[in-house]
């Protein structure tokens, strides 16, 4: 396996400059779409050399329930530094199991607190409850989910920034912006260089949302005043803490009092931009024949050493 092992867990590196350049020039959907798909590829292939490694170091340890073949000085040879990385890749691999699994738990966790929250309401699109304290979101469950909002915040936006703001929940359900924001955090739970990627699309949904509710409503201004309202008046939900936050909200302001972003399936190579989503879309494609070409390397001499 040599060094090829390793690469996957450091080429994360290489959508660094994507992260930050998609979520200002390219389209929101697009630029969530690219991202969560280079987050999820890198940290698949990261994973999945971690578990080589942790093959082979486990392998060391005395009383493991692997073949005694499977610590033979051949099979510690496919591996670089095999006695420091084969180990250290135990606890690395059990924090990512830990990481996930709490990020999953926290996720279903919140989902049935607020459904409970909302038990006993007709079951309809939207749920308007009674409380002074102003907050809304959107609710992703059966059905296409649900948007939820206070009377508290209803009270202090107008008519047209009313809608503005159900068009931009709706937005977050129809585009089932959940997934990508759950698929994003387990990538950085599985490798810590993709935290810009995880941060970049929670900022990147809301621009999508915000996109579509200002097509909804023909009046960019009318979403920038109904979310510049919204955020100074909000409180977070005692609930749904961390789930639906806003994201920077100024610069999501900024965005909406200028132009609308133009739809590009891919940015071109003569741009910076472009010349940072090549460069991500080439780390991922090395990340994944290094660790593919670990893997298959490693089973072979697994295989070889195993005995008949």
């Amino acid at each position: 396996m040599g060094v090829f092992v390793l690469l996957p867990l450091v080429l994360p590196l290489t959508a660094w400059p994507v992260a930050r350049l998609a979520e200002q020039r390219l389209h929101p959907r697009a630029a969530t779409w690219l991202l969560t798909a280079t987050a999820c590829a890198l940290a698949l292939c990261s994973t999945l050399c971690l578990t080589l490694l942790m093959v082979v170091g486990t392998a060391q340890l005395p009383g493991n329930p692997l073949p005694d073949a499977w610590s033979d000085d051949e099979v510690r040879e496919a591996v670089p530094y095999d006695e420091v990385a084969g180990q250290a890749a135990i606890p690395a691999l059990l924090a990512v199991l830990a990481g996930c699994s709490r990020v999953l738990w926290r996720h279903l966790r919140v989902r049935r607190r607020a459904e409970r929250s909302l038990a006993g309401l007709p079951r309809r699109t939207v749920a308007v409850l009674t409380d002074p304290e102003p907050y809304a979101y959107a609710l992703p469950g059966r059905n296409g989910g649900r948007v939820v909002v206070s009377t508290g915040m209803l009270t202090r936006l107008a008519a047209r920034e009313r809608r503005a703001l159900f068009a931009h929940e709706r937005a977050h359900l129809a585009g089932g912006h959940h997934r990508f924001l759950l698929l994003v955090q387990l990538a950085a739970r599985a490798n810590p260089f993709l935290r810009p990627l995880r941060t970049a699309v929670s900022y990147t949904v809301e621009r999508w949302a915000d996109e579509e509710a200002a097509g909804v409503v023909r009046s960019r201004q009318t979403v920038a005043r109904a979310i510049g309202k919204a955020a100074l008046v909000a409180r977070p939900h005692p609930v749904l803490a961390g789930f639906a936050a806003p994201g920077p909200v100024p610069r999501r302001v900024a965005a909406l009092l200028g132009p609308a972003p133009a739809v590009h399936v891919w940015p071109s190579l003569f741009t910076a931009v472009g010349v940072a989503a090549w460069t991500a879309a080439a780390g991922t494609m090395i990340s994944a024949l290094s660790s593919a070409n670990s893997a298959v390397t490693l089973f072979l001499v697994l295989k070889a050493a195993t005995p008949l």
